[in-house]
């Protein structure tokens, strides 16, 4: 990918992406495929969603999530994102009176943030408002008024906001705010519905959504066998990135209990297996050359792709992502090409559900 540079606000300046075309765009998402609502609205535990292993031994194996400790073994290490979701979206008016949502992103230095300005649409949901000049003010369900300051170089649909003295976004998000979705999800669902078992905090303005088909039982279960849970911290932004737009900077941590823990794991032949593509990012933001991890914090602004690959992780829990999603870069960083588009196939010719309320995938390419 291009390379991207940091403004002083924190802030990317977004460049272009690989040119190459996803090796799954083929693949066409139907109905079958969308996950429109948790699969406890259908009836099953949160741990019953269907799940694909992928694997440079057995290939691909379609099971159930809450069998991942058949795949596992004692000294393998999972690590696990515990950043939870907050409210994230708030119905606002432009000075115009214009009515929008604004999916609030990420918290950056100096009181400011990125935001998204959204097009409310019937039904409750929304789609990318383009709006032009600026400064725009804005004002908060609840009467907090946000101020549209510049749009984020490279960015069609991001703008830096900040807030008047005295005005506590974060506040009017969890008063007057619910979580971000998106137009696949036809209804609303309360904050606990976008939860991991392993947050410990709110502050990701979309959910670490791998974790979610974990439960304190089949956590109990891994450790009991062997395995170790490992945290750190990525603050997520909003994921409804356009195809020429890479990842932009999050803030993560690693702390020195999960560094030597996985140093340790993979210096006794132990796997590290990343439970989500923001693990993925905040180990590699913390790993040198020779995929030793150190403890670090701040912003990253490593992007995964084929090219750059990963040092620090050995396999990968993750749902399912559209064909096209930037995402599939850094699948195809942990995966051979040809195992990740076997294994989209599969999953999408077996009706393998996709999004955040979907079923999952289980990347071990070295077995």
């Amino acid at each position: 990918m291009a390379s991207r540079l940091l403004d002083r606000s924190g802030v990317t300046s977004l460049g272009g992406v690989d040119p190459r075309p996803s090796p799954v765009a083929h693949l066409h998402l139907e109905d079958r495929h969308v996950a429109t609502e948790p699969p406890e609205a259908r009836g099953l535990a949160r741990s019953e969603v269907r799940l694909l292993v992928s694997s440079a031994v057995d290939r691909h194996e379609h099971t159930r999530f809450d069998r991942i400790g058949e795949h596992l073994r004692p000294g393998d290490v999972l690590a696990v994102n515990t950043s939870g979701t907050r409210n994230a979206a708030i119905d606002a008016l432009l000075a115009s009176g214009t009515p929008i949502v604004v999916h609030v992103s990420t918290e950056l230095p100096g009181g400011l943030w990125t935001v998204e300005p959204r097009t409310p649409l019937a039904g409750g949901s929304t789609e990318p408002m383009a709006l032009r000049g600026g400064p725009l003010d804005v004002e908060l369900t609840g009467g907090a008024s946000l101020h549209l300051l510049r749009p984020v170089a490279g960015s069609d649909r991001l703008w830096i906001a900040a807030t008047d003295p005295g005005d506590d976004l974060l506040d009017a998000l969890e008063r007057h705010g619910r979580p971000i979705r998106y137009r696949y999800v036809p209804d609303d669902w309360p904050l606990d519905a976008y939860s991991s078992v392993f947050a410990l905090d709110h502050t990701s303005a979309e959910m670490p959504s791998a974790s979610r088909p974990f439960t304190a039982e089949l956590v109990t279960h891994l450790v009991s066998s062997g395995v170790l849970i490992a945290p750190v911290s990525l603050h997520t932004g909003v994921s409804s990135l356009e195809g020429h737009e890479a990842p932009y900077p999050e803030w993560f941590s690693v702390p020195e209990t999960t560094a030597d823990a996985v140093n340790a794991a993979r210096a006794n032949g132990g796997r590290v297996i990343a439970v989500g593509t923001t693990v993925v990012r905040a180990l590699e933001s913390a790993a040198d050359r020779r995929g030793r991890l150190h403890p670090a914090e701040g912003w990253t602004d490593v992007v995964i792709s084929p090219a750059r690959g990963v040092q620090a992780v050995d396999g990968l829990f993750t749902g399912w992502h559209e064909p096209t999603a930037s995402h599939i870069d850094m699948l195809l960083a942990v995966a051979p090409e040809p195992l990740l588009v076997e294994a989209y196939e599969q999953a999408w010719g077996a009706g393998y559900r996709w999004h955040e309320f979907g079923d999952s995938h289980l990347l071990l390419p070295t077995g």
